[in-house]
């Protein structure tokens, strides 16, 4: 019961640690070498040049500091980096200061001046300490769809917060990115103890329309609320383990008041009073709570290095780039754990310590009376079952609440309440039914068996409310991913027009959107073998305060459509034609819900300098990112933003060319380019693995939540061959063999493993109907189409099962070899 507690409350404290670590490091080398600075100035596209020397001239005593930011492939190590471009010519002193000159490490003939002098050639770096690397070393790096050998003129030792980055200058940054021109952030530091808020206002007037002046890191704050609902929805689903737990300990505790009832008794006719009982009830499971604690804490921490990679998989694949940060134990961390562990125990055994308070020493004498209240109750119990389902149904109706599914939750917990509540008629009903079925089948002991079962309804009806939540929740979050699964593959057959895509080697993510040069799409773009090529290009803006992707098509590439994947249900053609050349745009069912915005509805986007009015023609489905799209015709979008380098190719194979051809073409033709290029095949199974890479940690939860289970039910079983240890000698000394004994703990074991799975079947697919109608799409706003994953589920209900009966050998060997002679003459 103490390992129970301590998987529940490692589990709780594992996705904790993980999540923070996950969530804390966004760009935090960008934001660590941002320094001191108090806003940034930022736009859709990237900031004009020429606005750092306007507000430079402003008759303001501030500080400007231009970036450059974006991300570098390590060709040898293939770890992707934080490539920042500062100005080191203007700035240079101060950013020598921050790595500190005697720390630097340059070659003996350099001064610092002569390196920064050397960081205006792009093929000049500095570089984090941690990569190895020293002054003069050479270091080869991806770029886009360009490898760069770039030199190492300097090394950043190593700062507090930070990741490991490639530093280089200004300008060479914008020739190595292929963004003239344009700079990522203008960061501004202003006066001692200024007024935020009026200096946005101050600036916000010098500045063009489309430009944003806001205060410093807002971009990351953005991101770490993007993730609110993600991390949520981890932490609860966290719980799992520990609700299970919960059921094992109320067992425990209501096991341990039916076995000490005579000490109770006894207790109280010594002149105990009832709060004495239901102190010592508590405090026992106060002490369980403790120990499952402690045990929780060192394997935690030990879970939480699997955790967080498994949550930085997912968060780079929805949301954004982040590289995990230290997994730290903190006095939150350890405060909530002791909290978990102990306040779950006490709750737990709160109602029967209460019930062994409330029953006078007669009653408590009376062994009997418990299995006999629940078998009078189990008629009330049942009514109590269907007004909490229909609570249930209400909630999962209700709306949701401070952008959280919380009435979808509270559906959860009701229909796990009902199920609890209604477990001893199911249990009582079954078993009876089947005593005799068993019995003609099976022989005498499997009767025995389910006599058994009937006979402890109350701790069995405990027993097996706890292996069918830890089952429902199983079964539940199977068809929730198994329908999500197949919901991606449906869509991305549906939104795969082009025989072959290409996009600049290196890790996706979410937030990065690397180019390919425009030079190498001309090429492919007269190549005998192409009928079309498709430039798709993607921005990361903020609209209202949160992250989401601008996208544009080129609308000019004829092509055959598949079916329609628009809410309206329209042709997809007929849609895009609205976009051609006009200020119309379709977004993506998450943007929609995020926003509250619908077809028809106008939107304003800041493109670049400008602020432009953009109606919604229509609403697509997608699974691609739960950031949110918007798409607009390619031509309406240079018009804004005029950067022609796309970050996608779809390449359409004329009809009498062969793919496989053309794609050695286009191999020949990007020599000297890193491009991956995909057939829609390979692009459909890279989808289904990132997919299942993303759900892996919740696979995880699921798995140790079954885990503790079903050592609930090994552990329960143990008990149940102690307690009925002399009705087992006395069926010794009836005839009954080891052999025919052990069969009855395994048929019992058997037949608490068939009711659970039953009872968690039906459970779980009520509740995978609120997780993918109501809890995903208030958290995501993904519509989901319901699947039954049927040889997943057949899978993992057989496993249940299977080990539910191998937990019963334990017991079974226990209850062989006690001693007949001992256990009927022990008083």
């Amino acid at each position: 019961m103490v390992l129970a507690v301590g998987l529940g409350v490692a589990v709780v404290l594992a996705i904790e640690l993980a999540g923070d670590a996950a969530a804390g490091s966004f760009h935090s080398s960008m934001e660590t070498l941002a320094g001191d600075n108090d806003l940034e100035v930022v736009a859709s596209g990237g900031v004009p040049e020429t606005l750092v020397a306007t507000l430079a001239t402003q008759p303001y005593p501030l500080r400007i500091s231009p970036r450059m930011e974006d991300f570098a492939v390590d060709t040898r190590t293939r770890e992707t980096l934080p490539l920042i471009g500062l100005d080191l010519i203007a700035e240079g002193s101060r950013y020598a200061s921050l790595v500190g000159t005697g720390n630097a490490n340059f070659n003996n003939k350099e001064t610092l001046e002569e390196a920064m002098r050397d960081l205006e050639n792009p093929e000049s770096v500095w570089v984090s300490a941690s990569l190895g690397k020293k002054a003069g070393d050479h270091i080869s790096l991806l770029i886009n769809d360009r490898v760069l050998d770039c030199v190492v003129r300097g090394v950043i030792p190593a700062i507090s917060g930070s990741e490991n980055a490639i530093l280089m200058d200004i300008a060479g940054a914008q020739h190595a990115l292929n963004r003239f021109g344009r700079v990522d952030r203008i960061l501004i530091k202003l006066p001692a103890n200024s007024d935020l808020r009026e200096w946005q206002r101050k600036l916000s007037g010098v500045l063009p329309p489309g430009v944003e002046v806001r205060p410093q890191g807002t971009g990351t704050e953005e991101n770490r609320k993007m993730l609110a609902a993600f991390r949520w929805n981890l932490r609860l689903l966290s719980y799992i383990a520990l609700v299970v737990g919960a059921f094992l300990i109320y067992n425990t505790i209501s096991v341990s008041v039916v076995r000490r009832g005579n000490e109770i008794g006894i207790v109280r006719a010594l002149g105990a009073d009832r709060r004495d009982v239901l102190a010592a009830f508590l405090g026992e499971a106060a002490c369980l709570g403790l120990a499952g604690a402690l045990v929780g804490l060192p394997l935690g921490r030990i879970m939480a290095g699997g955790a967080v990679k498994l949550m930085a998989a997912t968060v780079e694949s929805l949301y954004v780039s982040s590289r995990p940060g230290a997994i730290a134990l903190t006095p939150y961390s350890l405060a909530l754990a002791l909290l978990v562990g102990v306040g779950v125990a006490v709750v737990s055994a709160l109602s029967p310590a209460r019930e062994a308070m409330q029953v006078s020493p007669v009653d408590a004498m009376a062994q009997g009376r418990r299995e006999y209240m629940a078998r009078a109750h189990k008629g009330r119990d049942l009514a109590i079952a269907a007004v909490l389902a229909g609570l249930a149904t209400l909630a999962a109706r209700m709306p949701a609440f401070a952008g959280k599914p919380v009435f979808g939750y509270l559906a959860t917990i009701l229909l796990i309440a009902a199920a609890a509540y209604a477990m001893p008629a199911l249990v009582s009903s079954i078993s009876r039914t089947a005593a005799g079925v068993l019995g003609k089948f099976f022989g005498v002991e499997a009767m025995l068996a389910s006599r058994s079962l009937a006979a402890s309804l109350r701790r069995t009806s405990v027993l097996v409310g706890a292996l069918a939540t830890a089952v429902a929740m199983m079964v539940s979050v199977g068809i929730m991913v198994g329908s999500f699964r197949q919901t991606v593959v449906t869509w991305m057959n549906n939104q795969l027009p082009a025989d072959l895509y290409l996009r600049p080697a290196g890790d996706a993510a979410a937030d990065r959107h690397p180019t390919i040069s425009v030079e190498l799409a001309e090429k492919i773009a007269v190549l005998p073998g192409v009928r079309a090529v498709d430039r798709l290009r993607a921005y990361e803006i903020s609209y209202n305060g949160m992250p989401a992707t601008l996208a544009s098509v080129d609308l000019r590439v004829l092509r055959a459509y598949q079916k329609s994947d628009f809410f309206s249900g329209r042709p997809t053609s007929e849609v895009l034609d609205q976009l051609r050349g006009k200020n119309n745009i379709i977004v993506s069912e998450p943007f929609t819900y995020k926003h509250k915005v619908k077809t028809g509805d106008t939107i304003t986007l800041a493109l670049g300098e400008a602020l432009a009015s953009f109606q919604i023609v229509d609403v697509f489905y997608d699974y691609a990112s739960e950031r949110g799209y918007v798409l607009m015709d390619r031509d309406v979008l240079l018009k804004y933003l005029p950067d022609e380098t796309p970050t996608n190719l779809a390449v359409f194979v004329a009809p009498d060319a062969k793919a496989a051809e053309v794609r050695k073409e286009i191999q020949e033709v990007a020599a000297g380019h890193r491009i991956l290029i995909f057939s829609d095949r390979d692009l459909r199974t890279e989808a289904v693995r990132i997919f299942d890479r993303t759900f892996a940690i919740t696979y995880a939860l699921e798995a140790v939540a079954v885990i503790v289970a079903v050592m609930g039910i090994a552990g329960a079983l143990i008990a149940l061959v102690i307690d009925r240890r002399r009705e087992l000698g006395l069926l010794r000394f009836l005839g009954a063999s080891s052999r025919q004994i052990r069969k009855m703990i395994l048929v019992e074991a058997g037949l608490l493993g068939l009711l659970a799975n039953l009872a968690g079947f039906v459970l779980g697919y009520f509740l995978s109907l609120i997780l993918v109608f109501v809890i995903n799409k208030q958290s995501f706003g993904w519509t989901i189409r319901f699947h039954w994953p049927i040889a997943v589920l057949l899978g993992a209900l057989t496993v249940v099962y299977a080990a539910t009966v191998v937990s019963g050998l334990y017991p079974a060997r226990v209850a062989v070899r006690l001693n007949p002679l001992e256990v009927i003459h022990e008083e």
